[in-house]
């Protein structure tokens, strides 16, 4: 039987309120850093801080990570890669309110991916669990008005969000189905890593073609705030909850980042809250605790 304890579950409400700054960082950073480079040297960024902690456990684990490397490639592609460099890129031709209900999709993928893949139990409870989330997530964007919904006109920028919730699905499933001998620190080291690896062609391609990178104030601004809350912060939280968790229950705190970034409107950008706010929250957390229970049922 797994160790339930309270901490876990309260990194489910702890967790997005780091991760949903990358909001923050979507709306405002793409204005002074090009999408790609942002990515790049956000997860650059993320590396060198944590380098000088973890680089002489990291040397003397040598043998694990050639054995694991190619794990922790397809990690560092995925979750800092695709996850890092979509949802900037869809900022620039779709609407916020369209980027909340694709990237909301994530934990339906993995549901999804684990039930199919790595035999996963989905049983009714789950299913109303997901479901009360998706109508309060829903509530919340559509702003209680159902033609809002209707009327939604997908672009480029919503498929680039779709790739990015399947990519956040694979990470998710993965990081914690692909056991390692690495802590939490040293494996996010090299995520981080491999996700700059992953990143340095497309960055170079940008950088050369497309829109070139100003090093000035305003991007060290936005790279460095990038690299320490919706980065370094946001994912180790996420990892030291998804062990205890497993993927399918860590992945309802994509619901609970949605109630966030309302949170951070109404700071930042001087959004009022309405009664559909209140709505939303209450059937999201209430999704959560039937997931939850439902996981403690199991264990």
């Amino acid at each position: 039987m797994r160790n339930f304890t309270l901490f876990p579950i309260l990194l489910l409400f702890i967790q997005p309120i780091f991760m949903a700054s990358n909001l923050i960082v979507a709306r405002g950073g793409v204005e002074y850093v090009p999408p790609i480079s942002l990515a790049f040297w956000r997860w650059a960024v993320v590396f060198l801080i944590l380098l000088p902690f973890t680089f002489l456990p990291l040397k003397k684990n040598f043998k694990i990570i050639k054995n694991e490397y190619k794990k922790l490639f397809f990690l560092g592609a995925m979750g800092c890669g695709v996850c890092g460099v979509f949802p900037f890129l869809a900022g620039e031709t779709t609407t916020v309110a369209n980027m909340g209900i694709i990237y909301t999709s994530s934990p339906i993928f993995i549901i999804l991916i684990s039930g199919i893949f790595f035999s996963e139990k989905i049983n009714l409870m789950r299913i109303i669990g997901l479901i009360s989330c998706l109508v309060g997530v829903f509530t919340i964007i559509i702003k209680g008005d159902i033609s809002l919904l209707i009327n939604l006109n997908f672009t480029i920028g919503d498929l680039w969000m779709l790739a990015a919730a399947i990519g956040w699905a694979l990470y998710s499933i993965y990081l914690f189905y692909w056991k390692t001998n690495l802590p939490i620190f040293q494996r996010f080291t090299l995520i981080a890593f491999f996700g700059v690896v992953s990143l340095f062609p497309f960055y170079i391609t940008e950088e050369l073609i497309f829109q070139r990178t100003s090093f000035n104030s305003d991007f060290f601004l936005w790279v460095i705030f990038a690299a320490i809350s919706p980065g370094i912060i946001a994912f180790i939280l996420y990892t030291h909850a998804q062990q205890t968790l497993g993927a399918s229950l860590t992945g309802f705190t994509l619901y609970i980042f949605t109630i966030y970034a309302a949170i951070y409107g109404l700071i930042f950008f001087d959004e009022k809250l309405e009664p559909y706010h209140f709505t939303g929250t209450l059937l999201v957390f209430l999704g959560v605790y039937l997931a939850k229970k439902n996981y403690e049922t199991k264990t």
